[in-house]
């Protein structure tokens, strides 16, 4: 049951986030920090959520094939490949790793 307690309390604070959002002065929205922020801010999450699902193992740091995998594809951005080429650097080397182990 507590299960569902959190899933209507997520979804409530869902709603009230969006409603807060929608309730922001338009000439709030103008300024430039907030345009910045609105601009920074979904890059530095998926940063930060690849980085934690690269380098985590629970609360242990690790190196394994999903690091190479990473480096493989900041790689193939560094040389501006495009993104399905990214992907499947990502992809091969990460297997290659995996398969030599």
């Amino acid at each position: 049951m507590s299960v569902w307690i959190a899933i209507g309390a997520t979804a409530l604070g869902c709603y009230l986030v969006k409603l807060l959002g929608l309730s922001v002065p338009t000439g709030a929205l103008e300024h430039p920090w907030a345009k910045r922020l609105a601009a920074l801010l979904p890059v530095a999450l998926l940063a930060a959520l690849t980085a934690q699902q690269t380098f985590a193992e629970q609360t242990v740091l690790v190196l394994d094939a999903r690091a190479a995998g990473l480096g493989a594809a900041a790689l193939a951005l560094v040389l501006r490949a495009p993104f399905l080429v990214v992907v499947g650097a990502a992809v091969l080397v990460t297997a290659g790793v995996r398969a030599m182990a």
